[in-house]
Parts: C-alpha cells; structure tokens; sequence
C-alpha cells in the first residue's frame, strides 16, 4: 500500500520516517518530496508498505500523531 504523509516537519529526515513506520511492520521505500530548486522539504512524502494490514495499522496509530514537533497527517495515497 502506497501512503501518503502530509504536514511533515521541513528538518524530518527520510531515516526518521522509516523508524516511525517500520515500528507496524516491513517498509519497502520512504520518499519525502522535495523542491527541485532549493532541495528543501515540501513538508509532505510517501511511504510505501507492502502488507496492507501493517500499513492501515500504520495509519490508524500514526494520523494525527506528533512526528519532529508537527503533528503529520497518515492516509492512503490516492492512484497514481
């Protein structure tokens, strides 16, 4: 499941997010997006978790959590 990470503190680290995330289970890639002109966090990312079970979990005990100081925003992404 594909899961898209809103609200994320501009200093949050790719590292930091898969610690958060793998504590529900296997997390196959992290990306936070970033601004191709300056490098800098947009504030927002998706993770990708290949159990689908594991990522709601990973939702439900994540949204509205406090990650870096901000509290994110966890829901899945929607279709590419």
């Amino acid at each position: 499941m594909n899961i898209f990470v809103a609200k994320l503190n501009f200093k949050t680290r790719t590292e930091d997010l898969q610690s958060a995330f793998a504590q529900y289970g296997e997390v196959s890639s992290v990306k936070i997006v970033k601004d191709r002109d300056t490098g800098r966090s947009k504030g927002y990312g998706f993770v990708e978790m290949p159990n689908d079970t594991e990522a709601q979990a990973a939702i439900d005990g994540l949204n509205e959590k406090e990650l870096d100081g901000r509290t994110i925003v966890v829901k899945p992404a929607n279709p590419k």
